[in-house]
């Protein structure tokens, strides 16, 4: 078994020898026993409070980069007839504290048949699907961060990822 014990700088460039497939409710844990793409077992140890997106690199104790991947999972695409009332919508989930991932006209969450009565009676539009699930990191970055850590603002979801992606 391998140990993943670092997580590498986006403008870092770094050829990828493996991928990591999760979802997102896996993705927010620091300590976790995995089986990557090519079937090797790999512990991962990342520093407490580490929430990893699709895109990120990580790199084990001798040198071997493993690309995480956004796993898609049971998700609810959340539209509205006006800007006005997907911003309602979105206030109501926020003050729930649920985890949202916003693009432009659109929100996702993880699938919730509460949540989604609840929006269907704000006259929301929703569709269940199968997609990757990349929530917004919060209003301060979200995740354990060091002093060398610029690059926060550009692993935000909404800046890295296309509209109904």
């Amino acid at each position: 078994m391998i140990n993943i014990n670092k997580r590498l700088a986006h403008f870092q460039q770094s050829k990828v020898d493996d991928q990591l497939v999760l979802p997102f409710d896996l993705r927010q844990r620091s300590r976790l026993r995995v089986t990557l793409s090519s079937g090797r077992e790999a512990a991962l140890l990342l520093d407490r409070g580490t929430i990893m997106r699709g895109g990120d690199l990580l790199e084990t104790e001798d040198g071997y980069v493993v690309e995480i991947v956004a796993a898609p999972q049971a998700v609810t695409d959340v539209t509205a007839k006006t800007p006005q009332a997907l911003m309602c919508a979105a206030y109501h989930l926020g003050n729930r504290h649920v985890p949202l991932q916003v693009g432009d006209g659109w929100l996702r969450l993880e699938q919730d048949h509460v949540l989604n009565e609840m929006l269907v009676g704000l006259g929301m539009i929703t569709t269940d699907q199968t997609a990757p699930f990349e929530p917004e990191a919060g209003a301060y970055g979200g995740g354990h961060r060091h002093g060398g850590d610029d690059d926060n603002y550009q692993r935000l979801p909404s800046k890295r990822l296309k509209p109904n992606a």
